[in-house]
């Protein structure tokens, strides 16, 4: 079997490519290394490519640009993958704003170019796409709230976000609005073509090789920070907005799970649940805990757009795919980052 994966180099991508090459997979990457020209050198992507290279025989990179619709229309005729796996993207909320053609060119016309193809070539071949929650905008803020003492938290609802919510007439973001369009481009595509599309929106997605920087990537460039002894700023909310934690193997883990039960253009929000959410303040806490105290300002003013609390229903998840569990709990997740960085201290 042959997977094709793009974003290779990054968190979920290469998690997937480990995934499938140690199930026995011959699996192509797509990434160029456009994270280090978005957010420097510490954000390149080449030390994980290096390694997937040499630890994998049957990994074959290819140094391509999503937005090259020739280049990617001849690598899917080509190749005919059996799998696709799209998680190359322009991923910062924040970074969107400075660079808005790139962020959709790469986000939106980059996934139009590998569906459109995979229509014309492979049409019955399951694709993934890694959308965002982001696509929510800032609705999730206008939910009831109430504010304890480390977090803030849903009033009336413990489930947490389902896919039921609009994604309409709110504040996105110029990065969740070119989300937004793959998103529903890949609907379109799935239920208009009847194609085995899956969409889903991630919350925090999260592990040790997480190329973090300040602007992306919370949980590990916090771990980084604390374990390092660098300066990190909380952005507002007091520092107790939410999050919900899933380890990018568990993700890579539950694609090969669409894979084997497929569906037309569905829709899932992905992330840890209520069970792996935590607030900044209380990540703070927990490194303290484990011996790392972190350097860290407050600043009052919160990110455009940003969610207040975000914990998603995994409730449809868990019914289409009741196989797939997640290995990583909240402190397991904790630990596998803090281990990743102890040399670098």
């Amino acid at each position: 079997m042959k997977a094709l994966v793009t974003g290779s180099g990054g968190l979920i991508g290469s998690a997937c490519v480990r995934v499938l090459c140690d199930e026995g997979w011959d699996v192509i990457g797509v990434d160029n290394n456009v994270r280090g020209w978005l957010f420097g050198p510490t954000a390149s992507i080449q030390p994980v490519v290096d390694t997937l290279v040499s630890d994998f025989p049957t990994y074959n990179h290819r140094d391509l640009d999503i937005r090259d619709r020739l280049a990617i229309r001849d690598l899917i005729r080509t190749e005919q993958p059996d799998f696709i796996i799209h998680c190359a993207a322009q991923p910062s909320h924040d970074k969107a704003a400075s660079v808005p053609f790139d962020d959709f060119d790469i986000n939106a016309v980059g996934t139009l170019n590998l569906i459109a193809s995979a229509r014309e070539f492979i049409k019955d071949s399951p694709f993934c796409f890694m959308s965002t929650n982001k696509v929510y905008g800032d609705r999730p803020n206008f939910l009831p709230l109430i504010e304890k003492e480390t977090r803030w938290d849903y009033d009336g609802n413990e489930d947490g976000i389902a896919e039921d919510m609009s994604i309409d007439q709110c504040l996105h973001s110029l990065f969740g609005v070119s989300k937004v369009a793959a998103d529903v481009l890949c609907q379109e595509y799935g239920r208009y073509y009847q194609m085995p599309v899956g969409i889903f929106r991630g919350g925090c997605l999260t592990g040790p090789l997480h190329a973090s920087v300040e602007l992306h990537g919370y949980l590990n460039y916090i771990v980084r920070c604390a374990v390092g002894g660098l300066d990190y700023t909380v952005f507002g909310y007091k520092g107790k907005q939410v999050r919900d934690q899933i380890h990018a193997d568990d993700v890579a883990r539950l694609f090969l799970q669409f894979f084997q039960n497929p569906r037309c253009g569905e829709v899932y929000n992905l992330g840890g649940g209520r069970q792996n959410s935590i607030s900044v303040l209380e990540t703070i806490r927990a490194l303290a805990d484990r011996g790392y105290k972190l350097r860290w300002k407050y600043d009052d003013c919160a990110r455009k757009g940003d969610h207040i609390c975000y914990i998603s229903n995994t409730a449809k998840l868990q019914s289409h795919f009741p196989n797939w569990k997640m290995q990583y709990d909240l402190p397991r997740i904790l630990d596998d980052i803090v281990s990743h960085y102890i040399p670098a201290r």
